[in-house]
């Protein structure tokens, strides 16, 4: 079942989802982004990447309007490392590569320093892909 969290005029501003046959957490944002808004969200997808023992994260942007670069540090200096240690390893990010919702996704993207494996993607689907062949076990030599 989704978690869908609301802002202040009772609109949805995030979804977050755990996909059991992928084994991912889906985080569909929408709509401008405050600052006390992102937190919250960003904090509400620990629990179910703790729950389930999930380490890869598919992260919607495509539906975002305007920047969040009020968060990008915190982001990166506060809940990156907190979800490292829930056991995130992977990072799929997915915008419109016009939007201005990218421009903050590539300045987290460098804050991140490959601390997470975090690439973007313009469609959904080779972010889905990237996201699959992550999951591949590793074949022994």
């Amino acid at each position: 079942m989704a978690l869908e969290l609301t802002n202040g005029f009772g609109n949805v501003y995030l979804t977050i989802a755990y996909d059991a046959v992928n084994h991912w957490l889906y985080n569909n944002w929408i709509g401008y982004q405050t600052h006390n808004g992102i937190l919250a969200g960003a904090d509400a997808c620990l629990g179910p990447l703790r729950e389930h023992a999930c380490a890869y994260l598919l992260n919607d942007n495509r539906l975002v309007i305007g920047p969040w670069d009020h968060a990008v540090e915190w982001i990166v200096s506060d809940w990156a490392p907190r979800a490292a240690q829930q056991g995130l390893t992977h990072f799929a990010h997915v915008v419109s590569p016009e939007s201005m919702a990218a421009q903050s996704a590539d300045a987290m993207h460098l804050g991140l320093g490959g601390r997470l494996q975090m690439r973007m993607f313009g469609d959904i689907n080779s972010a889905q892909a990237w996201l699959r062949e992550a999951r591949q076990p590793v074949p022994a030599s």
